[in-house]
């Protein structure tokens, strides 16, 4: 092809390109939107605790929650709400505690607290009162922890969860998460939040 043949072509492509510019842009826009998956979270937990974080004494810091919910019930013909609280199996061996883990550098101890329930419960909500702090011993390492134990109402409980192939969770009342609890110091953690939770609902029925 020649020199002049080339110029022409291209001449000629800026031409077409000119006209159906603006046709174009009269077209409706279509974006191809991945369909919305509800009830699923994102499958990678954190692991390693190369971002794990002490205090001066080289308390290793835990945080977690006692993730609740409030459930209806018919009790002699009225309604009533039900607390609920939610327990996840124990990684390794046998028992029921409350999801929690180790308090990273890069976040905030409530966004530990959000994500740790997560990753291990797979549910999220608000949340609320920090119910205190417990020190207790590691099982498996002679290593000191500080055990920080939030509130959490939830509001969405996903499908598939990063430790869902490890972990099973189940919805227990008061009385029983009571029984069932492994660890002393989350059954302390429990007693905290049922004084809290009760006295204030206590508070409002009597107003």
């Amino acid at each position: 092809m020649t020199g002049f043949s080339v110029s022409l072509f291209v001449s000629n492509l800026s031409n077409v390109a000119s006209y159906l510019s603006p046709i174009f842009e009269n077209i409706p826009s279509t974006k191809v939107v991945p369909a919305q998956i509800d009830k699923v979270v994102s499958l990678v937990s954190r692991t390693g605790r190369d971002l794990q974080r002490y205090d001066n004494a080289g308390y290793r810091q835990v945080v977690g929650c006692v993730p609740y919910r409030y459930k209806k019930q018919q009790v002699n013909g009225i309604e009533t709400q039900e607390i609920q609280v939610l327990l996840v199996s124990a990684q390794k061996g046998k028992g029921m505690l409350f999801p929690k883990g180790g308090w990273e550098t890069d976040e905030s101890m409530e966004e530990a607290a959000l994500r740790e329930t997560i990753e291990e419960a797979g549910v999220t909500g608000e949340l609320e009162e920090k119910l205190g702090k417990w020190q207790y011993k590691s099982k498996r390492h002679s290593i000191i922890h500080d055990g920080h134990m939030f509130a959490l109402l939830v509001s969405q409980e996903f499908e598939r969860w990063p430790e869902a192939e490890m972990r099973q969770r189940r919805w227990v009342s008061l009385d029983e998460a009571r029984e069932v609890c492994q660890n002393w110091w989350m059954r302390e953690a429990l007693e905290a939040f049922i004084n809290l939770k009760c006295l204030a609902d206590d508070d409002v029925s009597g107003n």
